[in-house]
């Protein structure tokens, strides 16, 4: 399978007019494309949190927790990393708070499905519980909250999801998706939720103890790991809570499980940035609910012995590479499908995909990466057992994947059991023998909204580099100036360059020693024919910086490259001649 894909068209972002000064003129460019034209959009301290009072019931989640303070609480998670990353944050701050009975249970994906099921709820009760706390679920579960409260057992959800047409009959709901508040931040991760909830706590039990009260700001390490692994958008208020936790994690103030992960991913503390939470410490959590059990993931991030956390981090590694092999497996298969529909009757405008033998923890990477292929919504599908199926997918700029699933349940009620997520990625489960069906009504909803799905879209840009600008200090200032990902995407740029020598290093990637003694690197796009020495290419490319041993020096990290495009009759164009 090749890593590389055709290069997408490359479009410069528009910028907006700013009163940034003060800062280096191409960081105040890049930051105003994407909407921070003031000073106090930068502006990253804790005091600028939006007011956690205006979130809907937070209050009244506080209260009811502390109406079962000496009584038994059972928080209940979710299998990824914004649900493991939550749950360990409510259990610390419980216990710090004197809540001494406290446990979780995380359903595992394949028993008990996802949220509070009413099986989980027999399960938890097994303990008896007086109270059961969801983190990153528990908005959808109306079936589950009714078995609790048959059982007797009151329930606080807390979520992020967006909400069904009826909601559960639990005792309290903080969801800043699912009420009309005046809080202003609606893409908090399920752990940013529950970060809230434990602050107005902690506000509860402090009294006069100001470290009492303070003590959730110690876990934002944790806030940030799940909202970056989370891939919400990273508004202002999102970017504040990941700034603070990576200032936390560079400190070494971080719990020592998220340490752990760091070391085992090869990444430096000093160093961490939110990529790193993204695609190293994240996938090493997820890998856990995807092919194991969690529990493994929260009991890394809840003790406080260094050693069990590096043995349970180098757990979670080792699950991670076999998580790896058999993604890279179903990829393959996944390519192999697209390619034979594509020259059987061309695509359709969602493609939906489905093997027998595929991993069901996996589906979701695979219709991720088939996505980045086709431009297009994709569903991934395993099976469940007994004739049903179980589905994830993740969409395209454009097109809100729980509407369209919203829309094919409301045209064909019944086809879909249940379903939930968010815009860009959802999930669902079905009968087999109506994906047929499914298939052709969620490809017509997806062309209903979006006529013009499939087209590649446009590579976006922040513009060219003149040669003094490409420095080690500018690479230095965009890795920190502000937290980079979803929604606020990390500065790409585009030119031109000569090549002095192309090598393949370690698998697939290609290192490239660039005229005016630039290094570069193309991560998994090694494919023949290898740039000659000499030759002109046209680059995208990110500004990052190379750490060896005490040395660190300017590298670009290359997102796509291509042969310079030359006009017939005149010398190649580029910003970077005068190398």
């Amino acid at each position: 399978m090749s890593g590389r894909t055709d290069p997408l068209p490359l479009a410069v972002r528009p910028v907006a007019e700013h009163t940034l000064e003060g800062i280096d003129p191409v960081i105040a460019r890049v930051l105003a494309a994407r909407g921070m034209t003031r000073p106090e959009d930068i502006e990253l301290s804790l005091a600028r949190l939006a007011p956690v009072g205006t979130l809907g019931d937070v209050d009244a989640a506080a209260d009811l927790l502390l109406e079962h303070r000496k009584g038994r609480i059972v928080v209940v998670g979710d299998f990824d990393a914004d649900g493991a990353t939550s749950t360990a944050l409510v259990l610390r701050c419980l216990r710090a708070f004197g809540f001494s009975n406290t446990d979780f249970l995380v359903p595992n994906r394949f028993d008990y499905g996802y949220g509070l099921s009413p099986e989980i709820v027999d399960v938890a009760a097994q303990s008896a519980p007086e109270l059961i706390v969801t983190v990153d679920n528990g908005i959808s579960s109306v079936a589950g909250v009714a078995r609790a409260r048959e059982l007797g057992i009151r329930v606080l959800v807390t979520d992020h999801h967006l909400p069904p047409e009826v909601l559960p009959a639990a005792d309290v709901i903080v969801n800043p998706n699912a009420q009309d508040d005046e809080y202003p931040s609606k893409f908090l991760a399920g752990v940013g939720v529950a970060f809230c909830v434990m602050v107005a706590l902690a506000r509860r039990v402090a009294g006069d103890n100001p470290e009492l009260a303070r003590l959730p700001a110690r876990f934002l390490d944790l806030v940030a790991l799940g909202t970056v692994a989370d891939v919400v958008p990273l508004d202002h208020n999102n970017r504040i809570l990941v700034h603070a936790g990576l200032q936390r994690i560079r400190s070494g103030a971080s719990v020592p499980g998220i340490r752990a992960l760091i070391d085992v991913a090869g990444r430096r503390h000093g160093d961490c940035v939110a990529s790193d939470l993204g695609y190293a410490v994240g996938p090493r959590l997820n890998a856990a609910g995807r092919l194991e059990d969690m529990a493994i993931g929260i009991r890394c991030l809840l003790t406080d012995d260094p050693d069990e956390a590096a043995r349970l981090a180098l757990e979670l590694d080792t699950i991670n590479r076999a998580r790896r092999e058999v993604e890279a497996d179903m990829q393959d298969s996944a390519l192999a499908a697209v390619a034979a529909i594509e020259d059987d009757a061309g695509l359709p405008a969602c493609v939906c995909l489905h093997q027998a033998d595929w991993h069901q923890g996996i589906v979701g990477l695979v219709a991720s990466r088939v996505r980045e292929r086709v431009h297009r919504p994709v569903f991934a599908f395993a099976d469940e057992g007994k004739g049903r199926l179980k589905g994830s997918g993740r969409s395209i700029p454009g097109v809100h994947l729980r509407d369209v699933l919203a829309a094919v349940d409301s045209q064909a009620p019944g086809l879909i059991d249940k379903f939930g997520g968010h815009a860009m990625a959802a999930g669902l489960s079905l009968s087999a023998d109506e994906l047929p069906e499914f298939e052709a009504r969620v490809g017509e909803a997806v062309a209903a909204v979006h006529p013009e799905v499939g087209r590649a879209p446009n590579r976006l840009t922040d513009g060219t580099l003149a040669a003094h600008e490409l420095t080690l200090a500018l690479a230095e200032q965009l890795r920190t100036i502000t937290p980079w990902g979803q929604g606020c995407p990390e500065p790409v740029f585009q030119g031109c360059f000569a090549v002095a020598s192309s090598r393949v290093v370690g698998e697939r990637h290609l290192k490239l020693a660039l005229a005016g003694g630039i290094e570069a690197i193309a991560f998994n796009q090694a494919d023949d024919p290898l740039p000659t020495t000499g030759e002109w290419l046209e680059l995208a490319y990110r500004l990052d910086v190379n750490t060896w041993r005490d040395s660190r020096r300017l590298q670009l990290v290359v997102e796509q490259w291509q042969p310079e495009r030359r006009p017939a009759d005149g010398p190649a164009r580029g910003t970077l001649r005068g190398f």
